[in-house]
């Protein structure tokens, strides 16, 4: 599996940190994101590699469930400091980023090629 998968590093960023791949804080921004780890995804799929195939499909999910926090809780932070679960408060833009992460997630999720290399890395390896 390639360490590229996991963050975004070109040229043109230098100069600042390696940031994830899985970034949502505008739709914009997830679009880009999640369209970086899909092509990730049929790239691996394309090798025949189910698990790049599946840490990418995986980073999909993650930019899910992470928008999805940050959509319901701002700043990321679903308990207060006594430990109880704050209440929701829904920020739009970050559930815009969520809906673009599960799309692309779903359709990795049910590419067929994804799902025969599935079966057969479950028959090999249980």
């Amino acid at each position: 599996m390639s360490k590229y998968l996991l963050v975004h590093s070109d040229w043109r960023h230098a100069d600042r940190r390696r940031r994830p791949l899985w970034r949502f804080a505008t739709p914009d921004v997830a679009t880009e994101s999640a369209a970086a780890l899909y092509q990730a995804f049929l790239n691996y799929l394309a090798a025949g590699d189910f698990v790049g195939a599946d840490m990418a499909r995986k980073f999909l999910q993650m930019g899910y469930t992470r928008a999805r926090r940050y959509a319901n809780h701002p700043g990321g932070r679903k308990y207060d400091a006594d430990g109880a679960v704050k209440p929701r408060e829904l920020d739009a833009v970050k559930a815009h980023s969520e809906d673009i992460f599960a799309k692309a997630w779903q359709q990795a999720r049910e590419n067929q090629t994804y799902l025969d290399l599935k079966r057969q890395h479950q028959k090999l390896y249980g």
